[in-house]
């Protein structure tokens, strides 16, 4: 039996080892936060990281460290993400891969529906159609009937095999009607080259890797593939109003923590990051990287990458696409 004075100390111990865990959460972030870029530096995602970085860290009080983790189409940097301590310290900015990749790959090592909690969308980024200057057909009206006369013939390019602007521009063949030659390349630039080179017929290109060619008329635009006009080419139409009812692409990134997290926190990372998505310094660095800024609750981000893995899938199984 417990005396008096060892009964009071006994107490005190037992309210002390509830109150610490307690207290650990309320002081989060008491030290540096790893934010997981699944891509290599210089990117789109690499670039909206180095944006919000600072603006994010200070409003947290604590500094975020970027660690750029590339490879298998976003995977392996993912992967890390959703399998890592579920405390905070490690976030992921993630990508429109996360609701390609299920579709692409018969086997990932992780579930981004089930291991990973999303947070808020962070921005998104138009594509532009391009062709050559010397292509026939002026407007993308006319690129449909040229595309139908010689379905079968016409090439477009994407980054790679199962990535955005090759399911997106797939998407695009099956809605007019046209069957096209894939040609994949390793990224936006040789698949830019090769459109220059006019060995493509058409390229869905990320907006700000177009924009210089646009500009010196090395290449045609037909169409942006948001429903919104891109406010450098404010006289470039988009999909929908050139007669493709419906169509939007975006390469869209968002912020995660690894499932688990605590409701606390990713509140917390939630209010910094939507602060940082309205200082006019990142809207003014969004506006020259031709990003928009996106941000939402995390339970409409849920829905949205639900709707996201349920439209890439549908394509991936209409175009028969081959899963790597």
């Amino acid at each position: 039996m417990l005396r008096p004075a060892s009964f009071s100390l006994f107490q005190a111990l037992l309210c002390a080892s509830f109150a610490a865990p307690a207290a650990a959460a309320d002081d989060y972030p008491n030290r540096p936060i790893r934010l997981i870029v699944p891509f290599a530096p210089g990117g789109g995602t690499d670039i909206n990281a180095r944006i919000l970085s600072d603006p994010i860290g200070k409003t947290l009080g604590q500094t975020i460290v970027i660690d750029n983790r590339p490879g298998a189409g976003s995977s392996i940097g993912s992967d890390i993400a959703a399998k890592s301590v579920p405390d905070g310290y490690t976030l992921l900015l993630g990508t429109i891969s996360l609701t390609i990749n299920p579709a692409v790959y018969k086997k990932l090592p992780f579930d981004a529906q089930r291991d990973l909690i999303p947070i808020t969308q962070v921005s998104d980024q138009p594509s532009i159609l391009v062709v050559h200057p010397s292509l026939p057909a002026k407007t993308f009206q006319d690129f449909i009937a040229l595309a139908r006369a010689q379905s079968g013939k016409v090439t477009f390019g994407s980054a790679g095999h199962g990535t955005g602007s090759h399911l997106a521009t797939t998407l695009l063949m099956l809605n007019i009607n046209a069957e096209g030659i894939h040609v994949p390349f390793k990224g936006t630039g040789p698949a830019l080259n090769a459109l220059l080179s006019n060995e493509l017929t058409i390229y869905m290109s990320t907006f700000a890797s177009a924009l210089p060619h646009v500009k010196s008329e090395r290449l045609r635009p037909y169409a942006v593939t948001t429903s919104y006009r891109a406010g450098p080419l404010p006289d470039v139409p988009t999909l929908q109003e050139s007669g493709m009812k419906d169509f939007e692409y975006a390469a869209w990134y968002g912020m995660f923590a690894p499932a688990g997290t605590p409701r606390h926190i990713i509140d917390k990372v939630y209010k910094a990051t939507v602060g940082a998505l309205e200082s006019p310094m990142v809207k003014r660095l969004y506006i020259e990287q031709g990003l928009n800024a996106k941000p939402n609750t995390p339970a409409q981000f849920a829905e949205y990458m639900a709707s996201e893995k349920k439209k890439w899938a549908s394509v991936v199984r209409r175009a028969n696409i081959q899963q790597l």
